[in-house]
């Protein structure tokens, strides 16, 4: 099946900065840019807003473009931490998205309606302990969709540099499921 931009009913945008994610449906671009963040919707397809969870973050997170960021939820496992406030992320407009991690998770779900969705996995190497590439070395699965020998550091181009990695998935059992597992050092996400 051909999935796109016509075609993708909503868009998951994980935003696992080190710990963040985002649902959002794609029915018209033009209008999840507006401010309202409501997109239009097909003739044959419902209205579904956006989710974005900020991981790593406690409270809801308001980005530099207006977009309410919920508390993190949906983990199971790990912990998070905490960057310095005054660190700058290059490859992004708001560094605030990627100073906050959830980091040795074992998985992530919510639910959301059955359907194909954008999911959007927001990462940035922050850890001072991460030196250079293959120093942080891990796998996931995105509905189905996996990664093997995940390297942050080599993805974005060196440490405190903003990647998103973008995964067209199909949701039929009304949960959304990211699994993560530990080759070299913790997994982590924005």
């Amino acid at each position: 099946m051909n999935m796109n931009k016509s075609k993708i009913s909503r868009l998951f945008a994980c935003t696992l900065l080190a710990g963040g994610f985002v649902t959002t449906v794609l029915a018209d671009e033009a209008a999840t840019a507006s401010k309202d963040r409501r997109p239009a919707a097909t003739s044959s397809q419902e209205t579904f807003l956006p989710i974005r969870i900020k991981a790593g973050q406690s409270t809801p997170l308001t980005d530099t473009n207006g977009i309410v960021w919920e508390a993190e939820r949906g983990f199971a496992g790990g912990d998070v931490t905490d960057r310095d406030p005054s660190t700058t992320i290059a490859n992004t407009k708001d560094s605030r998205l990627y100073l906050s991690e959830h980091y040795a998770m074992d998985s992530f779900a919510c639910d959301v309606p059955n359907g194909k969705y954008l999911a959007k996995l927001h990462f940035a190497e922050t850890f001072d302990g991460i030196s250079g590439p293959g120093e942080r070395v891990f796998a996931f699965n995105v509905q189905g969709h996996e990664f093997k020998n995940f390297d942050v550091w080599a993805k974005a181009g060196g440490p405190n540099r903003a990647y998103v990695e973008s995964v067209p998935v199909e949701v039929t059992d009304g949960k959304f499921k990211i699994t993560f597992a530990s080759n070299i050092e913790n997994p982590m996400i924005n």
